[in-house]
């Protein structure tokens, strides 16, 4: 039993090594020899999936443009507050309160998020055909469904 643990820890352990690996591979090969960095890319591949027209392209690239600044503060925010939560839970003098305020402000700064992705939602939206708009539902759909499958498996694994 014990043996089949630390098995899987440690194939746990060089996956998440050599995803990393991979990852900061592909982002400096893409960094190096190509125009679009990797979230252009990703960004790229979403507008052929939802088989964007130009005009809509243009529409939702100045509608994100019109945003940039809000959405480029909100997520400084975040990061400092997540460094700042990490730094709470690693401290020596570590206790139940100061994680809580710490969590506490993440948190705040995540609703503040995501009342912004509500606004861009309500411009962007619009701008989608029905189609498109099903097929963002369809894609968030599979993606809660991949999530719950992997908690679940994570969970099952930890059992054992």
């Amino acid at each position: 039993m014990k043996t089949s643990k630390l098995f899987a820890l440690t194939f746990a352990a060089a996956l998440t090594v050599g995803g990393l690996f991979i990852c900061t591979s592909l982002a400096a090969d893409n960094s190096a020899t190509s125009p679009t960095p990797l979230r252009g890319q990703i960004l790229r591949r979403i507008a052929e999936k939802l088989n964007l027209t130009a005009d809509q392209k243009s529409q939702i690239k100045t509608i994100l443009i019109s945003e940039k600044d809000t959405l480029q503060n909100l997520l400084a925010q975040l990061h400092d507050a997540r460094k700042n939560l990490r730094a709470a839970i690693q401290a020596g003098d570590a206790n139940e309160a100061s994680v809580r305020d710490a969590s506490a402000k993440v948190a705040g700064v995540e609703s503040d998020l995501a009342v912004e992705r509500m606004k861009l939602y309500g411009n962007i939206s619009p701008v989608l055909t029905d189609e498109q708009r099903k097929q963002i539902s369809d894609f968030t759909q599979r993606a809660d469904d991949f999530a719950d499958n992997a908690i679940a498996n994570i969970g099952n694994g930890l059992a054992q």
